[in-house]
């Protein structure tokens, strides 16, 4: 199986995010896929890079094959067409050697904690390589970012590096400009933490505000009530109550927060509630 893995080394005057503490390794990855919905798409590559706790770091990335025609909307972001990875292996064949990678790391990226670990979880899910986040703290660029300089990775990247990103969408290109953007927010904020266990804490979100109701079984998606939980996890309430009636009116029937059971009664009429944020 081709692998592109390598080890960086570095002087020790020039270590990457030498103001931050590490009592373990902290992993930072991408992951660019066919789409948005991590139950019906998949991942088409991926990168890692694991900083040490010396500060050394090690780079992987791959190209996969996800087993599923990869749409022109997604090629037009990433470049990554279906010839590119007609001959690359399956999800599956990298999965153990993943679970290993990370295995005893925290994790890192921008915007890692909305969309690439829960769908990295599910991919690791489907081909029997459960991800358990227990003990693992997030930190998340784009949470800091938000915070402090509300955009997006490229002009994160302008902001706190001082140059311009190209290469964009491009998996090893993002999480290595991640990696420089998070240094560049270490130096530029006095306030920010410098270990891992107080950053993870400074992104952790501090609001409902992308959930449904209150007991977060459903979550916003492009102004649409989206399932966090079940059979259903990514699809919408509407593509539920369309397609499957019956697991509708099966959920009704089970024990909810009252707001939760009113929205899904109103759901089997057709009525469904929209995100007016």
């Amino acid at each position: 199986m081709a692998s592109e893995q390598q080890s960086l080394n570095f002087a020790d005057n020039d270590l990457p995010l030498h103001a931050l503490h590490l009592n373990r390794p902290l992993v930072f990855f991408d992951l660019e896929t066919t789409g948005l919905d991590m139950q019906m798409d998949r991942i088409v590559q991926f990168a890692f890079i694991r900083l040490q706790v010396d500060k050394q770091m090690q780079e992987w990335q791959e190209l996969v094959n996800p087993g599923i025609p990869i749409p022109p909307e997604a090629t037009q972001v990433h470049h990554i067409s279906d010839a590119m990875v007609a001959d690359k292996p399956l999800f599956k064949d990298f999965a153990p050697r993943l679970q290993e990678f990370i295995t005893g790391c925290d994790l890192a990226g921008f915007n890692v904690a909305r969309f690439d670990i829960p769908f990295l979880q599910a991919e690791m899910e489907r081909n029997g390589q459960p991800l358990s986040l227990a003990q693992v703290r997030i930190v998340d660029a784009q949470s800091i970012f938000h915070r402090k300089e509300p955009r997006d990775l490229t002009a994160a990247y302008r902001f706190y590096c001082h140059k311009d990103l190209t290469g964009a969408h491009d998996a090893l290109t993002d999480v290595r400009a991640t990696l420089e953007v998070l240094d560049g927010q270490l130096q530029r904020y006095a306030d920010l933490p410098h270990d891992v266990s107080h950053l993870a804490q400074f992104c952790a979100p501090d609001d409902n505000s992308r959930f449904v109701t209150p007991d977060r079984k459903f979550y916003w998606r492009y102004r649409e009530a989206i399932f966090s939980f079940g059979k259903y996890r990514g699809k919408s309430l509407n593509w539920v109550h369309q397609n499957d009636p019956d697991y509708l009116q099966w959920l009704v029937s089970q024990e909810w927060p009252e707001e939760t059971r009113q929205m899904l009664i109103a759901a089997q009429r057709g009525i469904y509630p929209k995100n007016e944020a």
